[in-house]
C-alpha cells in the first residue's frame, strides 16, 4: 500500500477578494518552487481539509488548495448568490494570476472533477494536465440516480433517514423538497434538513461506511454549507447550457494527459460517467480500482491518486 505523505503546514495562506460580495481563502504547501497543481475539492461546498496536501511530493509539487464560494474559510459561508459553475471557474483564474503560473495541473474529484472539466474546456492552454476521480458531470441521470431512485437501493436503510424531512406528498422531487427547506429563514428546518443530505451522502461514500465520515458530515457547521451549496448547484442543472455540456465540449480538453481514477462500486458517481468520459478523451489513462467506493481516502484510490501525482 502506498501511504499518504506525512502531514505538513502551508507555507502560504490568503485571502482573495473575487467579487465584491465573495472573498475565497487559498493555501499553499509543499515546494515554492516545484510543479503548481490546484487542488479542486468535491460537494460543492465540502471546502478543504489538511489531508489534501498529503497526496503530493511536498519536495516536487507546489500544492494549491482554495475553499470555493461559500465552503469553508471562504466568505460569506454558506452564500447562494454569485455562486455558479462559472463563477468558480473565473476564481481558479483570478488564483492563477494573482499567484502568477502559467500553467498547472488540475487536481479534482467527485464534483472537484465536474469543475476540472468545466475549467480545462474553458481555459486548456493552463492546463499542464488533469488528475480527475470519481467523475461526475451533473447530468439529470447522474442526479436522479442518487437522489431520486437508485442508490436508494443499494441502501435502503440510510435511505430511509434521508427521506425523513420531507413530508410523502413531495418525496416526487426530493431535490426540490430538499432546496425548500435548505433555503429556509428558520435555522432549525436548514439544519435538519442539512444534516439528513449530507449524512446519506457519507453513509454510501465508501465501499466499508465510515462512522467518522458520518459524523463529520452530520456536523452543523459542515453540513449546511455542503447540503445548501450543493443542492442549489444540482437545482440549477450545474449551470449548463445543455445537460451534456462537459461530455459534448470535451474535444477542447482531449489533447490535455490526464488520469481518470475510478472506484467500480462508486455509488454516488456511478462509474459510467467515467467511462462515457473516458471514450472522449482517450488520451487519459483510466484506472479502475476495483475494491472501492467513492472516497478520495478508501486505500484503492489512494494508491492510485498518489501514484498519478508521484509518476507525472
Amino acid at each position: 500500500m502506498t501511504e499518504l505523505y506525512p502531514p505538513i503546514d502551508p507555507y502560504n495562506e490568503g485571502k482573495l477578494p473575487v467579487s465584491d460580495l465573495h472573498t475565497i481563502h487559498y493555501e499553499q504547501s509543499g515546494n515554492p518552487d516545484g510543479k503548481p497543481v490546484i487542488f479542486l475539492h468535491g460537494g460543492p461546498g465540502g471546502g478543504i481539509t489538511p489531508m489534501y496536501r498529503q497526496y503530493f511530493n511536498p519536495q516536487k509539487w507546489r500544492i494549491i488548495i482554495f475553499d470555493q464560494r461559500g465552503a469553508g474559510q471562504s466568505t460569506p459561508y454558506a452564500e447562494l448568490r454569485e455562486n455558479t459553475t462559472w463563477d468558480l471557474v473565473s476564481d481558479i483564474e483570478k488564483l492563477r494570476e494573482h499567484l502568477e503560473i502559467e500553467q498547472w495541473v488540475v487536481f479534482g474529484g467527485s464534483w472537484g472533477s465536474t469543475l476540472a472539466l468545466a475549467y480545462s474546456q474553458t481555459h486548456p492552454e493552463r492546463c499542464q494536465g488533469l488528475i480527475l476521480r470519481g467523475i461526475f458531470m451533473l447530468r439529470q441521470k447522474e442526479l436522479h440516480w442518487f437522489y431520486q431512485e437508485g442508490a436508494s437501493n443499494i441502501f435502503p436503510d440510510a435511505w430511509q433517514e434521508y427521506l425523513k424531512p420531507i413530508p410523502v406528498e413531495e418525496r416526487d422531487n426530493l431535490i426540490s423538497a430538499y432546496y425548500k427547506r435548505l433555503t429556509s429563514s428558520d435555522r432549525n428546518i436548514r439544519l435538519e434538513a442539512a444534516r439528513a443530505w449530507s449524512i446519506w451522502e457519507a453513509s454510501t461514500s465508501k465501499l466499508i461506511p465510515s462512522a467518522k465520515s458520518i459524523k463529520r458530515f452530520g456536523e452543523a457547521e459542515f453540513a449546511e454549507a455542503f447540503a445548501r451549496i450543493e443542492c442549489h448547484y444540482f437545482i440549477n442543472k450545474g449551470f449548463f447550457a445543455t445537460e451534456n455540456q462537459l461530455l459534448e465540449n470535451a474535444h477542447k480538453m482531449s489533447h490535455i494527459p490526464g488520469v481518470i481514477v475510478q472506484g467500480r462500486y462508486d455509488v454516488v458517481c456511478p462509474m459510467i460517467s467515467a467511462w462515457e468520459l473516458h471514450q472522449k478523451w482517450q488520451k487519459a489513462k483510466f484506472i479502475v480500482v476495483g475494491d472501492a467506493g467513492h472516497s478520495i481516502s478508501e486505500l484503492g484510490i489512494r494508491d492510485a491518486l498518489i501514484e498519478a501525482t508521484d509518476n507525472w
